[in-house]
């Protein structure tokens, strides 16, 4: 596995990397090919927090967790990666009649853009046409409240999102 390290009000350090290695070495036999992981380490006052994000081709897994300690941190983001794969390696298979370690890495730029006062983080990535319960799983794995995609059927960019109640709605544009 490649790795990318940034670190927030830390320093990275050898020690600590080599056991982030460790931890995520442990999900690369979900994988036949090398994914690129970034992580990215914060501390807040006595919070420390651990984002992983791994790029796949289309997919992109990541995982978040916080604790009072880094090494325990590390910890419960292998273990919540690892559930994600394990909870969603029998959709790809179903979806796609491959595994999820047939599917091969890419990359996905990040941008943060620190001068204007608006927009805090710009994200680019190319959209990849897909049916909506793709998009609901992709937005399941980011662990994110929405995700925007490019509907197969319409050809249009659409927007699925959760529900308060747990369902999810779908946004489609009109021209």
């Amino acid at each position: 596995m490649k790795y990318q390290f940034k670190g927030k009000n830390i320093q990275v350090t050898d020690s600590l990397k080599e056991y982030i290695e460790k931890r995520l070495n442990k999900l690369n036999k979900y994988f036949y090919n090398e994914p690129e992981a970034i992580v990215t380490l914060i501390v807040e006052k006595e919070r420390q927090r651990i984002e992983v994000t791994m790029p796949l081709n289309g997919f992109i897994l990541r995982g978040e967790e916080e604790s009072t300690d880094m090494y325990t941190s590390v910890d419960l983001v292998v273990d919540k990666l690892e559930k994600q794969i394990a909870k969603y390696k029998a959709r790809f298979d179903k979806k796609r009649k491959v595994s999820i370690k047939d599917l091969p890495t890419g990359s996905t730029e990040f941008e943060l853009n620190e001068d204007e006062p608006v927009v805090v983080k710009t994200k680019r990535f190319d959209f990849k046409p897909m049916p909506v319960e793709e998009a609901i799983m992709q937005m399941n794995l980011l662990g994110h409240n929405f995700f925007v995609f490019l509907n197969d059927q319409t050809e249009k960019i659409n927007v699925v999102y959760r529900r308060k109640h747990g369902n999810f709605g779908l946004i489609e544009p009109e021209v």
